[in-house]
């Protein structure tokens, strides 16, 4: 049995009633079911907003970039603010930069690199709210 279908009569413009001849002329197609299927797609269209259909995709890839670019930057910020205050608060003045001195900056260097990951990875930010100099804010 076929599916139930309903009748309908329309008028087209001439040109694109010889657009849907051109377009029926393939024996696998009929001019109802290629006006069916440009009926339902316009429907199911209409619910979406043109601007998301045509960039969505692209919005969310720049989106997505965008916030990759962010944490990035978010980790510069994080350690320079920690480099100034680590540089501020510990480093020592010596006029000639000996083995023993090169050792303490190395230590030092480490436990910076250190405390950079740490406050990355707790979400903790140096900077904003009042916060530069490791207090809570």
């Amino acid at each position: 049995m076929k599916p139930h279908r309903i009748r309908h009569q329309f008028l087209l413009e001439p040109e694109l009633s010889e657009k849907l001849d051109n377009l029926s002329r393939d024996p696998s197609t009929t001019k109802s079911a290629i006006v069916a299927k440009a009926v339902e797609a316009f429907i199911e269209r209409r619910g979406e907003n043109e601007l998301d259909r045509r960039y969505g995709v692209r919005l969310d890839r720049l989106s997505r970039d965008l916030g990759h670019v962010k944490r990035d930057v978010e980790m510069i910020l994080e350690s320079l603010a920690l480099f100034i205050r680590f540089s501020i608060t510990l480093h020592a003045h010596t006029p000639v930069p000996d083995r023993a001195t090169q050792a303490i900056a190395q230590e030092r260097f480490d436990k910076f690199v250190e405390q950079v990951g740490r406050q990355i990875a707790s979400g903790k930010r140096s900077l904003g709210k009042g916060n530069c100099w490791g207090g809570e804010g």
